[in-house]
């Protein structure tokens, strides 16, 4: 298709409209996005992730100048909290990247999450294999920013970061038994603020309590004040020595194959949630099932499996659909 061609090249007109087109699943978007994703794969897949406040945003502002200075291609895809009015982003990130928007070699895309969880969006990793097709270096995926349940972006990226700042002591210890087990590198952000060693300290102790095998990857902690683009630099070059450790160790190839299965799994759920919603409850069917299982006449894992057979009836109709 003339869409997928102008994309291999760069068109960001041309990706923006098919991004469109994926968060609204319209069956052609979701064609040309098969047609592209031969030509994916070959991205840096970073992922910043960390409690609302901390400057993700103004960190990755930062961290663009920096893989720029390095001559690499920059694409952004950040995920904001949903309007509970009109359903769209509620903090648009491109607001605080809009010295970025004359810069070719960097694109930024804003979406909201829609309730989808993990801080993330369904449409999330669709956004980062277009980026990938169009040639971007290095694809920046920035989450919501709500705590533990974000160790989801480490299944989908190659890279892990989470952002902490010198007010976050106290979120340190909520967030510990999830992310903190999962992330690659750590940064504190705000580091010239009063409390920023407490933080650091905090992370170091609880890194001396994680399990580390022989030649494992030995995360880091970067200091940065992302307002002053101090510390960026530095972030920058570490994320480039995990990707050649994850090379190197073969380590990648385990990573590539933990994404895939996270995405095929999450379309999996996304059809069966839009045929129940869609298909099955046009018909009454969802409905009465949900009254059985209310009046105690029949079991919701009986009903899951009775579903499942009915979706597997209906799929052309549904693959059709598509």
């Amino acid at each position: 298709m003339k869409n997928v061609t102008k994309i291999l090249e760069g068109d960001v007109l041309a990706a923006a409209t098919l991004m469109r087109g994926v968060e609204d699943e319209k069956p052609e978007a979701l064609r040309e996005l098969g047609l592209l994703f031969p030509s994916t794969g070959r991205a840096h897949v970073i992922g910043l992730t960390g409690p609302p406040g901390v400057g993700k945003s103004t960190l990755i502002d930062s961290l663009i100048y920096a893989f720029r200075k390095k001559d690499l291609t920059v694409g952004v895809v950040a995920v904001d909290p949903t309007s509970p009015f009109t359903g769209g982003a509620v903090l648009g990130d491109r607001v605080r990247m809009q010295d970025h928007i004359t810069d070719n070699g960097v694109f930024v895309r804003s979406m909201a999450s829609r309730g989808w969880r993990g801080g993330l969006s369904k449409s999330t990793i669709s956004m980062v294999h277009i980026m990938d097709a169009m040639g971007k270096d290095v694809v920046i995926v920035e989450t919501v920013g709500v705590g533990q349940s974000e160790v989801e972006v480490t299944k989908i990226v190659d890279s892990s970061a989470l952002v902490l700042s010198a007010d976050s002591g106290d979120q340190v210890q909520i967030i510990k038994a999830g992310i903190l087990e999962a992330a690659d590198i750590f940064v504190v952000n705000k580091a010239d603020k009063e409390g920023a060693g407490n933080v650091v300290g905090r992370v170091e102790f609880m890194l001396g309590m994680r399990e580390r095998l022989p030649n494992s990857w030995k995360p880091s902690i970067v200091l940065t004040q992302a307002v002053q683009k101090i510390g960026a630099d530095e972030l920058a070059d570490e994320f480039i020595k995990h990707k050649e450790y994850l090379l190197a160790s073969g380590e990648m190839e385990k990573r590539k194959k933990i994404s895939a299965r996270e995405e095929l799994l999450k379309n999996v759920e996304c059809y069966v949630s839009d045929f129940c919603n869609q298909e099955f409850a046009s018909e009454g069917k969802l409905d009465d099932m949900v009254n059985k299982i209310a009046s105690r006449k029949v079991d919701p894992h009986t009903s899951a499996l009775q579903i499942i057979d009915w979706l597997g009836t209906h799929f052309k109709h549904l693959s059709g659909k598509r």
